[in-house]
């Protein structure tokens, strides 16, 4: 058993160093601190970002990964391998068209790779329509396909009888799904939950499942990226609008009960609560992922900084100490962030669908 759980730790503790190994590689004898700091703050930078090539790992100045198709509308279809940029390296042609990758984006420019700036150095070349797969899509497609291997193994289950106990991964999911019923849908919405019980349960298991890939050295981080939680947030915000009743509406318009005066200065503040609510699920989604990940990533950084030996008392022994607090401190939110959008997500579906006694 002692040697299980001393697997178990050296395991987490290599996914938690893994990201920084290419710094480790990459080091050379004429940096400077500063220049240390500069390449850690890049490297996490460039992990929290979305990218068009899957790098697992940067030996030096080689990145270590495989490319993603490149998917683009500009006067026609361009469907392309990003490896085709050299990581912004080269200017890609096609159909007489020039692209250029720069910071994560793709813009259009000339044979020479011009980028044009503004006064705040931001880039001003037009975009094409970017529909590449990114690696953020990568991670979306991976915890479709374990969340579809999964529930097919517990729909298996129940098709042979409600008796019989699950196997697998549907005796894990199972409990998960009961407290989703038991603990938010039923509670928050009443006796209609059984119609939003496939948006929520889809919506907490995709939420939990890429803030566990989140935690693997692979590098995903699909849920700190602002254009998923926008997504995920937008569905509440469409589902809770169409399925609301007249109660909804008429308590958001013409609050009854109140006088008159108080009914036209109410209106405006719920109009505004509306569009408070499902920002409110983005940002905090968002913001938490993202400050999980740059903690975690900067504590490790401190090894690769100071160029120490390990030890138990010294910086370093700190620095992974508290790497690994903090690495199961992230397992604990990345249950909680999913229980807390999806809580939230029934309670404003709830409160758009109660029906209200009117005396």
């Amino acid at each position: 058993m002692n040697l299980k759980k001393a697997l178990l730790v050296l395991v987490v503790v290599i996914f938690a160093v893994n990201p920084f190994s290419a710094l480790a590689s990459g080091e050379t004898q004429g940096e400077t601190p500063n220049d240390k700091a500069k390449e850690i703050n890049e490297h996490i930078a460039h992990h929290l970002q979305d990218d068009h090539f899957f790098t697992l790992y940067k030996a030096g100045e080689e990145h270590v990964g495989f490319p993603l198709p490149v998917i683009l509308i500009d006067n026609g279809f361009k469907v392309f391998s990003s490896g085709e940029f050299e990581h912004g390296k080269a200017v890609v042609e096609k159909d007489g068209q020039y692209y250029k990758y720069y910071h994560g984006k793709i813009y259009k420019t000339d044979a020479a790779g011009t980028i044009n700036y503004d006064e705040k150095h931001h880039p001003i070349n037009a975009k094409p329509l970017d529909f590449s797969i990114t690696k953020s899509v990568v991670g979306l497609l991976l915890a479709a396909l374990l969340l579809f291997v999964g529930f097919l193994s517990l729909a298996k289950t129940y098709k042979k009888g409600s008796n019989n106990l699950p196997k697998g991964m549907g005796r894990v999911l199972e409990p998960l799904v009961l407290y989703v019923r038991d603990e938010m849908a039923i509670p928050n919405i009443g006796h209609r939950y059984k119609e939003f019980m496939p948006y929520l349960l889809s919506v907490f298991f995709l939420i939990f499942t890429l803030n566990l890939l989140g935690l693997t050295p692979i590098g995903f981080n699909v849920t700190g990226n602002i254009s998923i939680t926008v997504c995920l947030a937008l569905f509440t915000f469409i589902i809770t609008n169409l399925k609301a009743n007249k109660d909804y509406w008429k308590h958001i318009f013409w609050m009854p009960g109140v006088p008159v005066p108080f009914k036209i200065i109410l209106a405006p503040i719920e109009v505004l609560g509306m569009f408070t609510k499902p920002f409110s699920l983005m940002l905090r989604l968002f913001a938490n992922i993202t400050a999980g990940h740059s903690v975690i990533m900067g504590l490790i950084a401190i090894v690769y900084l100071f160029q120490t030996q390990l030890t138990v008392g010294g910086s370093v022994g700190i620095s992974m100490l508290l790497t690994l607090v903090l690495f199961f401190l992230e397992l604990l939110v990345a249950f909680l962030q999913a229980f807390i959008f999806t809580m939230l997500s029934s309670l404003f579906i709830g409160m758009a669908v109660e029906e209200h006694a009117h005396h």
